[in-house]
């Protein structure tokens, strides 16, 4: 298991070699300890802008990572022009390293903190958009009506578990906290996350009461979004329900 000694003394390691790397003109760090608020399971999350094309840097720092610092594992994760590569180590801590074009290194949320070089001025991310989250919701509780009804029991609760992932992600929004990955739901208040837990599935011979108890609670969210839609959504969800 790893130590904040031994995530410090990496992510130091990583920075000073992106700084003798001139191919890199920029990095920043990102995540909880762009902010601050790491703690003793936060893991490694740095941005590189890179001059040219990202794939040598991207081969190098693996190999780096792999020779140096014990990992065993990869994958990546692409947005836009930037790749995220995620390694395990062999202590278990997770390094996050973004290789972003130079054209578009910057921060999009507040979790940029500019360690050298010249970010551009990009717009922040956008949070999740409410009606699409309904959207999500409705359909996610139709398939969980039609699965419990078919006897398709961990079909239904993969379902209800994403009505109810929705419908925390409108409470998020609605009370103004982060909605992507539950990120902000330890920061609801304990009598908005309480009646959650009723929709939590204690076992397959119980699916009935969570996906009524979920419904209820999303039409609850739907209504602060959209009172028309709410009206016209609810009976039909309480139906099915």
């Amino acid at each position: 298991m790893f130590t904040p000694g031994d995530r410090n003394l990496l992510r130091e390691a990583l920075i000073e070699a992106a700084r003798s790397d001139e191919r890199v003109t920029g990095a920043a760090l990102t995540g909880s300890a762009a902010l601050d608020a790491e703690d003793a399971w936060s893991d490694i999350d740095l941005a590189f802008a890179v001059a040219g094309e990202p794939e040598p840097v991207l081969a190098d720092f693996t190999a780096r990572i792999y020779r140096e610092h014990g990992a065993v594992h990869h994958m990546d994760v692409v947005f836009e022009r930037t790749v995220f590569r995620v390694f395990l180590l062999a202590n278990t801590l997770q390094v996050d390293l973004a290789f972003w074009p130079e054209a578009d290194f910057g921060a999009t949320t507040p979790k940029f903190r500019l360690l050298f070089g010249t970010p551009q001025d990009r717009p922040q991310s956008p949070p999740p958009d409410a009606r699409r989250l309904v959207d999500l919701a409705w359909l996610h509780a139709l398939h969980a009506r039609s699965s419990i009804e078919r006897g398709r029991g961990w079909q239904a609760e993969y379902m209800i578990g994403r009505v109810r992932e929705y419908a925390l992600a409108l409470t998020c929004l609605r009370h103004g906290v982060p909605a992507g990955e539950g990120r902000g739901l330890d920061q609801l208040p304990a009598d908005v996350t309480r009646p959650f837990e009723a929709t939590l599935v204690g076992g397959l011979g119980n699916l009935a009461g969570p996906f009524h108890a979920v419904t209820e609670l999303l039409i609850g969210e739907i209504e602060a979004v959209d009172a028309d839609l709410a009206a016209r959504l609810a009976p039909l969800l309480r139906e099915i329900s």
